[in-house]
């Protein structure tokens, strides 16, 4: 038979060139090696479908040997750790037969899921399936996801299922919960009681759902900085390394970072880790020890003149990877603070692996993650969805930082890929917006190619929204792109929730604001209102269709709200909000309210009630700032 031989999964042709594109374009994480005989049939469309229902029938059982039906159809599912690498499969399509070979099961689980998108290729497209084989690996060993339940959203355990089980169809093997306060530590009432936390049954169940999926449920518990929703409350107050207020890198701030020389800080993150760490079956850990922004302003100043800032730094955690060593765990640790102080890397314990984060669409990973490699060090690199501070997304910048990480990882022998998605100020942003950085980011995770953008729209529309007539993604991702038309230079933030976190500060004291145009903000607006027209007409029949539209819909109007305020300020005298007109300021006023309450109504039907206050309240000071 005449085989071609194809890696990096490009498919030439099998019975045309039409059909071999459209065949690959179902498949979320391209195949590192593909074998297909361009000539040959091997399963019929209703062959397709048989087979189909029984791998989904299968799909969560470790089973093993022939499945044989009618017509001499069978699909056979074989362990194989003696000719296969840990985490690889194969897949055969001979006439009527589908032979599944793993590493081990979670191997045998990952070729499930290939198998299935080229059954869904034959079923969708009434097509057959040549005779093919199949042999596939992943550039990264771990694949992540991280969701923020810290900045107040906290998802129900509806919502976090059905992310798990995305993850697992985008062979995704690690997920973090990022933590400061929302776990339902039993001595620390005062901090978690109006967030809605996740108590110790509810990781164990998460757990146990990610177990059967072959996903990592990582414990993630900051442990250093972003400590400020525990050090806002007096009783833990002596903790601080700033209890009152510090001159920062961020400006003034207090109450935000622990003081590492307090043996009192030690001791109650020796008690959190005893009580969270046991619900989790993960041998991994993270312990956070990022953005420690106050270390060395307030109270430790005089020994980090002794000992220097990165030592002080260092030697905090060192105790607490030796705290998380003591309950079974190796940390994983945010890389940030220790990259400014390079010459302290080789020092880091050796089993400490390092997290390497960048939200920008040109991080220098390239110079970071080699400090490292040559530290003997594992690290992970952790690009982001880049929703946060947006509220309708960052499309480009995120595709560009996710590409940039997956390429510099690889390239470095990094030893996991962790896609991040924070919620910063309000976790205003819903969660549909994270969907097209989630999809291509574990495709990346698995194994990149270029190819893999141009069919971003096609399989979000087909393995997410499931809407036949495409529109739903072409409104998201055109959406995720309109703040491109703003003009403004990149950052943490785009254009729309710039105005709104920054409603009564100078604009002209930032480096994108001061370049903000009513031109570009018009240009935005009507982006934004094409891709409503767009989305209007989307069928999603997802199992959150209901509310994904009204979600889209919602993010999409503060975003114009933004544009309007922008507009509004070029507008005013000294471009302030306070000199806004008094007819202007009462159509901010009417059509910022509704958009509260509309907030407010939209956030309980997937996340818990815990935190919408402090998330509205965010909003609710703009519109009191209107009304003065």
């Amino acid at each position: 038979m005449k085989y071609l031989l194809l890696s990096l999964a490009l498919l030439i042709s099998t019975i045309n060139t039409a059909a071999a594109e459209k065949l690959t374009s179902y498949l979320i994480t391209p195949p590192q090696v593909l074998q297909v005989d361009t000539s040959s049939i091997g399963i019929t469309t209703s062959q397709a479908q048989s087979i189909q229902q029984i791998l989904t029938d299968n799909q969560f059982k470790d089973v093993s040997g022939n499945l044989q039906w009618g017509n001499n159809l069978s699909l056979r599912l074989h362990i194989d750790s003696a000719d296969l690498n840990p985490q690889s499969y194969r897949i055969t399509i001979d006439k009527n037969t589908i032979t599944l070979t793993g590493y081990d099961w979670a191997a045998l689980f990952y070729a499930k899921q290939t198998a299935s998108q080229l059954l869904r290729y034959s079923i969708k497209e009434k097509a057959p399936l040549p005779t093919l084989n199949i042999h596939d690996w992943p550039n990264f060993p771990r694949r992540g996801y991280m969701l923020d339940v810290s900045r107040d959203k906290v998802p129900t355990m509806e919502s976090i299922y059905q992310l798990i089980d995305q993850l697992a169809t985008y062979k995704t093997n690690e997920f973090q919960l990022y933590t400061e306060h929302t776990f339902a530590y039993k001595n620390h009432e005062t901090v978690w009681k109006n967030a809605s936390p996740l108590t110790a049954e509810e990781i164990q169940a998460i757990d146990a759902y990610c177990a059967a999926r072959h996903i990592d449920l990582v414990p993630n518990q900051n442990s250093f900085g972003h400590m400020e929703n525990w050090l806002k409350h007096n009783e833990y107050l002596d903790l601080a390394e700033c209890p009152t207020t510090c001159q920062t890198k961020w400006g003034k701030r207090k109450r935000h970072s622990l003081n590492p020389n307090n043996p009192k800080s030690f001791e109650l993150m020796q008690e959190l880790y005893k009580e969270l760490l046991p619900n989790f079956s993960s041998k991994y850990f993270n312990i956070g020890g990022d953005e420690t922004i106050e270390l060395c302003e307030g109270l430790s100043k005089d020994i980090c003149a002794k000992k220097g800032k990165g030592q002080v730094y260092l030697d905090y955690l060192i105790q607490l990877n030796d705290a998380a060593n003591a309950e079974g765990k190796l940390a994983q640790f945010w890389g940030d603070i220790i990259l400014n102080h390079p010459e302290l890397i080789p020092s880091l314990p050796k089993n400490l692996t390092a997290l390497v984060w960048g939200y920008d669409d040109i991080h220098p990973f390239n110079t970071q993650l080699p400090k490292f490699k040559a530290a003997d060090l594992d690290f992970y690199v952790c690009p982001g969805t880049s929703t946060w501070r947006s509220l309708i997304g960052k499309n480009t910048n995120a595709f560009l930082n996710l590409k940039n990480a997956a390429i510099e990882g690889q390239k470095n022998g990094a030893k996991g890929f962790l896609n991040t998605n924070w919620g910063d100020n309000g976790h205003w942003q819903p969660a549909s917006i994270a969907e097209p950085s989630l999809l291509l980011g574990a495709s990346y995770a698995w194994n990149y190619t270029d190819a893999a953008i141009d069919h971003l729209e096609f399989q979000l529309n087909e393995y997410v929204f499931q809407d036949e007539y495409g529109y739903t993604a072409k409104a998201l991702l055109k959406l995720g792109d309109a703040y491109l038309k703003a003009g403004i230079p990149n950052g943490n933030a785009n254009a729309f929730h710039l105005m709104l976190r920054r409603y009564k500060w100078t604009m002209n004291g930032n480096f994108q604001t001061k370049k903000l145009t009513i031109a570009e903000l018009n240009a935005a607006k009507q982006e934004i209102k094409d891709a409503l027209e767009i989305l209007a007409k989307g069928n999603p029949l997802c199992r959150n269709e209901a509310i994904l539209k009204q979600e889209l819909v919602q993010a999409a109007n503060l975003a114009i709200h933004g544009v309007h305020l922008g507009i509004a300020r070029l507008q005013a005298p000294e471009l302030s909000t306070a000199n806004i007109n008094a007819a202007t300021k009462l159509q901010l006023i009417e059509e910022l309210e509704p958009l509260i309450a509309r907030h407010k109504e939209l956030w309980t039907i997937r996340n818990r009630p815990g935190g919408l206050d402090d998330s509205a309240q965010k909003l609710q000071v703009i519109l009191d700032y209107y009304k003065r």
